[in-house]
């Protein structure tokens, strides 16, 4: 009895035969041309011999097809034999694909000499023979253990060519031989060298690694760097396969996604080599050729809904919950120009839809789809990206078919179309929670489904012609029949599951949500490593403040108000915002820079509670930058103008570059900080963000989309952090929970809460319908607004005179629920009702003219009454926050409305003070203002008299100074004890209260050491002097030489290692061995001496002593092959002090 193939042969040759239908290799040299014909899968299989290394193709494959389909054209060119003619036509062919990329080559052909070849023959639409026979006639072949190179042996398991040219590449690997995915990426990594011609951009779509397991592609291969991406169905809504009954569980790759359709598909319409512009690090712009190839979800999304489509036919509604970092503009992008050539199921002559309209919810994100879209160069010619409502306007009237714009556009062609109701659309809405909703949609509708309003009213309109009209006004809030709508969204709320998600009804209850098909969880993502979990790393600062009384009386003021204006006052503080900044500057550059985060290219963002706070942070980031001499900088982000110091200032005054430069600035040094308040915490892409600081309070969606900044990809950036100081790690937990997997909501909406809304707004008599049924008839017949106002006037009286203040509340309230229910229910009920459409009207008018109830505001004058005494910050224990692997439930719509005014809780400062520093202060100590003194003059001053303290700091760096300092200090806190036990009782059993004292003293007293350090100007003079007369007046020596003496004075002892030129070299692109070592060498030279140089070793025991150069020279000439002698080498240079301290 035969056993299973359980090899990795075995494994191949099961693909293979399921390609071919054949189990054993066939001469293709003795086929006649029927052979060629569809055999299982349809492909035929190569011969490795056929393949021509030298222009990387397969040369009998690609003679058979060009002999089927053109033969008039072979016999021009004199292909048939073997000679000049057909090597010059290869050579040709291979050039066209190195310029334009395979991809284009299929599509379009080549010419050469006197004649156009087509290299490939199109998908045919249904209906058509002609062009099913002609796509039958291409040659889909796999070759096995293919030899790719004339320079050394290695094959490659499998490749796939369309017509001789070949398009895909494969490494299969089997698990059950103990290999896996993984070892075949590392063998594309380090066996296929990227030079090979096969193996360059665009010579091939993909390169596949596969096992029984997983998938995994690339799209170029760059050695060790090569970046391969998951490309598997998912399974729990996560990473992976789901199990597979009838097979492996990747073998929906060759039964599903290698068949002959659907890889012609991929060519057609999926793949493609686009040109991106990219920012270089000296700033400046250069194109960048990329290779596009879907991954799994976006490829089974795109086509999902081309079924469906095409099976609904126009009037319907989908819903696609695609996570951040889910590909989801190119998603757009494909669906956009698929759905142009879409055709109905009754007629296949006949298109679906006559315009395809993207829509957008922000301009940036309209111009980057606009700019995806058009780069799939096949649709640039039926496509219209618009920047005004008139080329909108044209784009629509003249018919163009795909038309990307912002929904804010869309009003402002309303009065300026013509009827367009005989036309089918389809909408895509990207972001669909903050597209939809409101007036503007209202508007949308009625350009897209017919101009409402047409007909001008004369001054004696009938009742009729008003029902008329609010019938014409209903349906334009309706989902329009001329249209279909696919809704992308990476965090759905409530109205988004409700107007575009499936219904599904279980038992007596009702669901929304996006179909599985069409979601795309962030539990994927993440796993797939397409973003990365930025909760991960998550750590929270607690800020610890003392506010002291300034008058000497004890007024009284609203409790909860007062204590949220003495937090903000506290938060806002100068002491405070510069102790966070510190914190902040302090953990990049250790935690970040010095862990060479990305690959030492990591920046960070700042987020802040208001523009103001946003500058005070600028202010003092850009301040402590400069004070400890570090090459970074920050760039402040806000939009129009704010009052600083009196002067209204933009933010590109205070960054000194346009604002439309920041994007690209942040790529380059020295700018490593963004500072932002709302600016750019949405729809902002920069993979080289790595580290967030909020100081914001922040939850719901907002939370996901802001941390969310952080999630993209980049191949060096393995984590990332955020560090909170406005304790937001529950309300964070809490809202990426609701879109970690699917976002389902229970139930739906109840239409009659409408009517009970409507009673409780007609209870009050704040309006009579008599005045709602007059103001509807005035508006709509078009009288002047002169004829309004008196209604809505006698309206307000009522509304003041009768309700008191919480009545007052209650009805602007639900009135405002009113017209938000009504304006969400509209458009998803099957039926219209007139006095809701009037109602809504009406109060649309009156609400904004009812006045709010005057509430004092009892916590006035509290922070002129107030002091902050003390401010300290605390870091918690970081956490990992792990979510929930549950689907996210919401509830429907409300249709209710908020209650009155809540009573103020009155009670007196000192009261109020108590309060706030047993909330935010800590310690409470029994005579603060002694011990503030001890703490802030007494102690620091005994610390910096230490003679031990004082030798350290001027003779080791600024780690053995710390050391002698935390001595010091014990001995300070050691004589204090008799007077202060309080003190010493805290500073031994409190560990937060040490660490900050002990921060808090040091960071005083080696400041003052730091700023009392002379320097001598003459010695920069000097210094460009020397670099001038040795190496010319190019301005890259001097500025490399500026680099050097500003960080030798910046560092503690004056010295500067082989560490701090790597982080000059990176930072300004200064060649270590090219530019940095001449310089230090020139200043280091015997006849120059301004630079003491030294050479130094580790022992076992990881100490450095030094070593003389000529130890080094002679060492260098018998050891060069011992790399642990040279690893433990090092260099500093070291500017010698003279006798009055000074450098130089």
């Amino acid at each position: 009895m035969a056993k299973a193939d359980t090899s990795e042969l075995g494994f191949e040759a099961r693909v293979v035969s399921r390609l071919t239908g054949v189990s054993q290799p066939r001469d293709n040299h003795e086929l006649s041309l029927t052979d060629f014909a569809a055999t299982h899968n349809g492909y035929v299989q190569g011969q490795a011999k056929d393949y021509n290394r030298d222009v990387a193709l397969d040369v009998v494959q690609l003679l058979a097809f060009l002999h089927t389909t053109q033969p008039d054209a072979v016999e021009t060119l004199e292909l048939s034999v073997e000679g000049i003619k057909r090597t010059q036509f290869l050579h040709r062919l291979q050039g066209e694909i190195t310029k334009r990329g395979v991809v284009d080559v299929l599509r379009k052909g080549v010419n050469h000499g006197p004649v156009h070849l087509d290299l490939y023959k199109w998908l045919p639409t249904p209906g058509n023979p002609a062009a099913a026979e002609a796509f039958n006639k291409n040659i889909f072949s796999v070759t096995r253990q293919l030899r790719y190179s004339n320079d050394c042996g290695n094959e490659l398991d499998m490749v796939i060519f369309i017509n001789g040219l070949p398009v895909l590449t494969f490494e299969l690997k089997n698990s059950l031989t103990k290999q896996t995915l993984a070892d075949a990426i590392v063998q594309y990594q380090t066996t296929r060298e990227p030079r090979e011609l096969l193996f360059q951009l665009g010579r091939c779509v993909a390169h596949i690694a596969v096992d029984d397991v997983e998938a995994a592609f690339c799209t170029e291969l760059k050695g060790k760097t090569s970046w391969f991406l998951p490309f598997n169905q998912g399974w729990n809504s996560g990473a992976g396969n789901p199990p597979n009954p009838n097979g492996m569980k990747t073998d929906y790759m060759w039964k599903s996604v290698l068949t002959r359709e659907s890889l012609a598909n991929i060519i057609e319409s999926f793949a493609q080599v686009v040109e991106e512009e990219e920012i270089d690090a000296n700033g400046k712009k250069r194109k960048k050729r990329k290779q596009i190839f879907p991954r799994y979800h976006q490829l089974h999304t795109v086509r999902a809904l081309l079924r469906r489509a095409r099976a609904d036919g126009v009037g319907n509604r989908y819903l696609i919950q695609h996570s951040a970092g889910s590909g989801k503009s190119n998603t757009i992008a494909w669906l956009a120009h698929q759905l142009v050539e879409l055709r109905t199921a009754a007629n296949p002559l006949t298109t679906q839809f006559d315009s395809i309209i993207v829509i957008t919810d922000r301009r940036a994100l309209d111009t980057q789809i606009a700019r995806t879209i058009k780069g799939y160069d096949h649709v640039a010619s039926i496509f219209g990206h618009s920047d005004n409502a008139q080329e909108l306007r044209s784009f629509l009237q003249k018919g163009k078919k795909i038309i990307v714009t912002t929904v804010q556009k869309f009003p402002f062609i309303l009065d300026e179309m013509g009827d367009l109701s005989s036309k089918k659309f389809a909408l895509l809405i990207d972001e669909a929670h903050s597209s939809q909703g409101g007036k503007t949609t209202t508007r949308m509708h009625e350009a897209l489904g017919g101009k409402v309003g047409e007909e001008d009213f004369e001054e004696d309109a009938t009742q009729s012609a008003v029902n008329a009209e609010i019938e014409k006004r209903i349906q334009s809030r309706k989902l329009l029949m001329n249209a279909s709508y696919f809704a992308f969204t990476a965090t759905p709320k409530n109205k988004t599951l409700e107007l575009f998600g499936e219904r599904i009804v279980i038992g007596d209850e009702v669901q929304f949500r996006s179909p599985e098909e069409l979601t795309y969880t962030t539990k994927q993502a993440i796993q797939e490593k397409f973003i990365l979990d930025v909760v991960e790393n998550y750590t929270s600062y607690d800020s610890f403040y003392q506010v002291a009384k300034t008058v000497e009386d004890d007024p009284e003021f609203d409790k909860m108000k007062a204590l949220k204006k003495i937090r903000h006052y506290v938060e806002s503080h100068d002491k405070a915002i510069r102790s966070k900044a510190e914190i902040m500057v302090d953990h990049f550059i250790t935690q970040v820079v010095g862990k060479h985060k990305i690959g030492g290219k990591a920046r960070a963002m700042i987020v802040c509670n208001g523009i103001s706070r946003a500058i005070d942070y600028f202010r003092e980031v850009s301040d402590y930058l400069i004070q400890i001499k570090s090459p970074y900088k920050a760039i402040v982000a806000y939009s129009g103008d704010f009052e600083i110091g009196g002067e209204k200032k933009t933010e590109a005054d205070l960054n000194h570059f346009p604002s439309k430069d920041i994007p690209a600035k942040l790529k380059q040094d020295p700018y490593r900080f963004l500072i932002v308040a709302n600016k750019f915490v949405t729809g902002f892409d920069e993979p080289l963000l790595h580290t967030m600081y909020v100081d914001k309070p922040l939850a719901g969606v907002l939370a996901v989309q802001t941390l969310s900044r952080l999630n993209r990809a980049h191949p060096q950036k393995h984590d990332t952090f955020v560090l909170d100081f406005a304790d937001n790690a529950e309300a964070v937990k809490a809202a990426f929970q609701d879109y970690y997997r699917a976002t389902i909501q229970n139930g739906e909406t109840d239409p009659n809460k409408l009517h009970d809304l409507k009673a409780e707004l007609d209870g009050p008599q704040v309006y009579s319908w008599q005045q709602v049924e007059d103001l509807v008839m005035l508006y709509l017949g078009g009288a002047d607004r002169d004829k309004l106002d008196p209604i809505l006037d006698l309206c307000v009286e009522e509304y003041k005179e009768n309700l008191d203040e919480d009545g007052q509340v209650r009805f602007k309230g639900k009135a405002k629920a009113f017209v938000r229910s009504y304006s969400f229910l509209a458009a998803i009920l099957s039926y219209g009702h007139p006095a809701w459409e009037k109602l809504s009207v009406f109060l649309n008018f009156l609400i904004p003219k009812l006045p709010a109830p005057k509430e004092e505001d009892l916590s006035k004058g509290v922070l002129e009454s107030v002091d902050m005494d003390s401010y300290r910050v605390e870091a918690k224990a970081s956490l990992k926050m792990a979510m929930e692997d549950i689907d996210a439930a919401v509830e429907p719509v409300p249709a209710s409305s908020s209650g009155g005014v809540s009573e103020p809780e009155i009670d007196r400062l000192s009261n109020i003070i108590k309060t706030f520093n047993d909330l935010f202060g800590n310690i409470d100590w029994k005579d603060e203002d002694q011990i503030h003194k001890v703490l802030t003059e007494e102690i620091p001053a005994r610390v910096a008299r230490d003679k031990a303290y004082q030798n350290a700091q001027v003779n080791s760096d600024r780690q053995n100074a710390k050391l002698e300092h935390d001595k010091a200090l014990r001995r300070v806190v050691l004589e204090l004890l008799a007077d202060h036990t309080e003190l010493f009782k805290q500073f031994s059993d409190n560990s937060n209260f040490k660490r900050w004292l002990t921060d808090m003293v040091f960071d005083v007293t080696y400041k003052k050491h730091l700023s009392n350090q002379p320097v001598s100007d003459e010695l920069k003079k000097r210094v460009q002097v020397l670099v001038r007369d040795r190496f010319g007046e190019a301005e890259i020596w001097s500025n490399a030489a500026s680099l050097l003496i500003d960080r030798l004075m910046g560092n503690e002892r004056s010295s500067i290692g082989l560490s701090d030129l790597a982080m000059i070299e990176e930072s300004s692109g200064f060649s270590v061995s090219h530019i940095l070592f001449p310089v230090l060498n020139l200043l280091s030279a015997n006849d120059v001496g301004l630079l003491h140089r030294e050479f130094l070793r580790m022992d076992a025991s990881h100490a450095q002593y030094t070593i003389s150069f000529d130890e080094v020279r002679f060492m260098s000439s018998v050891v060069q092959t011992d790399r642990d002698w040279a690893e433990g080498l090092s260099i500093r240079w070291t500017l010698p002090k003279t006798q009055d301290g000074t450098h130089g």
